[in-house]
């Protein structure tokens, strides 16, 4: 199951990817948040109007489109900004500028951010950054496209372990829901890429083993991961982590 929004085409273009765009899961919370917001029909229909907009919205003119009170949809407005689905910006609606212009009004449009929410846990942003850099990269040379995502994946599990210090978060905030399966030997109940892995498993599962290595190898931790012997059961990755 699956939740998301995103600003539409008309929004400028976010640029090209990099990790450092990527949110960790743990910041789905806030994800929840501002999804469960969208249950108050005021704000629902609020946040429907200014969206369908190609331009700032004042508060007058939103709660003339809703039928709500100003103050009632100047309340909802303001609660859809602390929730991070809209954003804020002030001008003069005379146009004018000097005395005589008049008030800046505040005007809100949608928020630039994406908000995302997906349970179990999916990541495909991740994935889809290492298979394009790997294409690019072996577009550029005479690499083997498996070659390619391997390394691409192992840059992956570097940028997403760099700064941490605790194995069991860097996994649980890419979605991975580490669990003890007996001494020495961590599973992965989830696999983030999961609808890619039914698909595509020998690639994805590639993927996992390289961008985990990687992570183990940053992190310092003395454990070697390794693809499961048996196949991993429904949803779960493919790969395990064994202590040293």
């Amino acid at each position: 199951m699956s939740f998301s929004l995103s600003p539409g085409a008309a929004d400028e273009p976010a640029g090209p990817l990099t990790m450092a765009d990527m949110p960790a899961q743990p910041g789905a919370e806030r994800d929840v948040g501002a999804l469960a917001a969208l249950g108050e029909p005021a704000r629902r229909a609020l946040y429907a109007y200014v969206s369908a907009q190609q331009r700032p919205v004042s508060r007058d003119e939103a709660a003339d489109a809703t039928g709500m009170k100003r103050p009632t949809a100047a309340f909802h407005l303001d609660r859809l900004v602390e929730d991070g689905l809209l954003e804020v910006g002030f001008a003069r609606l005379s146009g004018r500028t000097g005395p005589g212009a008049g008030r800046t009004a505040k005007l809100y449009s949608r928020a630039h951010r994406q908000i995302e929410v997906s349970l179990p846990p999916r990541r495909y942003e991740i994935a889809g950054n290492v298979l394009a850099s790997a294409v690019e990269a072996a577009g550029r040379s005479t690499v083997p496209v498996g070659d390619a995502v391997a390394q691409a994946a192992a840059r992956a599990g570097r940028q997403l372990a760099a700064g941490g210090s605790d194995l069991g978060e860097v996994l649980a905030s890419v979605g991975y829901e580490p669990r003890t399966a007996r001494a020495g030997v961590t599973q992965l109940g989830n696999c983030p890429f999961h609808d890619l892995a039914v698909r595509h498993r020998e690639l994805v599962c590639t993927l996992n083993l390289h961008l985990l290595r990687a992570a183990l190898d940053e992190l310092g931790v003395p454990a070697q991961a390794q693809l499961d012997p048996p196949g991993p059961a429904e949803g779960r990755c493919c790969v395990t982590i064994t202590a040293l």
